[in-house]
């Protein structure tokens, strides 16, 4: 137990002793003036009556004797040894007696000095065995995953500072507790949406199986065309498990970022050419206007976030149509601009469209309402937000807004 570390109880016996010391000292004044008081009384009553029996002797001979004549001294011891009267024994009466009275008043003082710092000591262990109590049921209580507790301590004694580190650890094991929570949930949610969106296409993966294995005799044609198909819902399901394993580990703030300059122009000419197909097959094309702006972000996640979201507008947009993308940049945000020429989304689909696997009245039919969902997610781990406007009969806008960040 280092006392010198707990500055309360160092502080109060300080205090203590300063007091015991000032009371001694006002006590050994007060002796001194007794005894001199005493003294003074004898050497009076000594002066007047010599003077009153020895008119002739001199005032100022008296006061030579009473400064101590050496000559004197000797004999005055003598003639008081003759009397009884030696230097262990009192000249003057009450002398012995106030003599007496100071040393018990000293060691009443020194007692009781004592006796206050054991109270202080005792008061000092008792609180600290309190505290320590304190921790220990803390500790057993965090050990019953009981996060819901509170001691935080103002002063600056050593168990108050572990007390605190003791919140401060509590506070990150129940943040732990609930992130762990939060990914279970996000888990099982991921399952939940895996096994239900890929009953149907499996369902039907089966059925086409058994058709070619029952029927050995189907004709060339039909029995490729189940082939087609098997392998096109395959080929979806494989697409559907990526896409939602993203979703799962971007929900569970699994993925690491990483933050670099990028170009929106060249980022937007990327996505292009991975969509060149779907684009040449419905004879459509992107337009892009703006100047060579940049935002930070992921540069791969963004690309697969645009991708989807132009694919959207691909599949929403009849055939030799075309899409504009514009590039905008402020002190504030970089803004990519993408609008179709669809057929428009209902207002009452509208507020719904970046909800995980939501499908609205003019969803096509391949559509299984992720794509969206994973862009957004996407866009707000990079400091971005994204909006959608839409009229029936006049397209779809996504506007994307990327933060500056400093």
């Amino acid at each position: 137990m280092n006392i010198l570390k707990d500055k309360k109880i160092f502080i109060s016996i300080i205090i203590v002793t300063i007091l015991i010391i000032i009371i001694n000292i006002a006590i050994t004044i007060n002796q001194y003036n007794i005894y001199q008081n005493k003294i003074n009384i004898v050497i009076a009553n000594i002066v007047g009556t010599l003077k009153q029996n020895n008119p002739e002797i001199e005032e100022q001979e008296i006061i030579s004797i009473l400064n101590l004549k050496q000559d004197s001294i000797q004999l005055g011891y003598n003639i008081l040894e003759k009397y009884g009267i030696t230097e262990d024994i009192s000249s003057i009466k009450g002398i012995e007696k106030q003599k007496n009275e100071s040393i018990i008043i000293n060691i009443a003082t020194i007692i009781i000095y004592l006796i206050i710092l054991m109270i202080i000591f005792i008061i000092y262990l008792k609180n600290k065995n309190r505290k320590i109590k304190d921790i220990i049921n803390y500790i057993e209580e965090i050990n019953k995953k009981n996060y819901n507790l509170k001691i935080e301590e103002n002063k600056e004694d050593e168990l108050s500072i572990l007390k605190n580190e003791l919140y401060k650890i509590t506070i990150m094991l129940k943040e732990q507790a609930e992130n762990s929570n939060k990914d279970k949930k996000v888990l099982q949610t991921s399952l939940e949406d895996i096994s239900h969106q890929i009953k149907t296409p499996i369902t039907s993966i089966s059925i086409m199986l058994d058709n070619i294995i029952e029927n050995p005799n189907m004709d060339e044609k039909t029995r490729q065309k189940f082939i087609h198909e098997i392998n096109r819902q395959i080929e979806w399901i494989k697409w559907l498990v990526i896409s939602l394993l993203k979703l799962s580990k971007l929900d569970s703030d699994t993925v690491e970022f990483i933050k670099q300059e990028i170009n929106v122009k060249k980022l937007v000419e990327d996505v292009k050419d991975n969509l060149s197909i779907p684009l040449e097959i419905k004879n459509q094309e992107i337009i892009i206007n703006g100047k060579e702006e940049t935002f930070l972000g992921d540069y791969n996640w963004e690309k697969e976030a645009l991708t989807n979201i132009i694919k959207n507008c691909i599949e929403h947009t009849p055939e030799n149509k075309k899409i504009h993308i514009s590039i905008e940049e402020n002190i504030f945000y970089t803004k990519i601009t993408i609008q179709d020429q669809g057929v428009g989304i209902n207002k009452k689909d509208l507020k719904h469209i970046f909800e995980r696997f939501y499908k609205g009245e003019n969803a096509s039919q391949n559509s299984i309402g992720i794509g969206l969902a994973l862009a957004k997610s996407i866009i707000e781990k990079d400091n971005g937000y994204i909006k959608c406007m839409s009229e029936i009969g006049k397209g779809t806008i996504f506007e994307i807004k990327y933060i500056k960040q400093k």
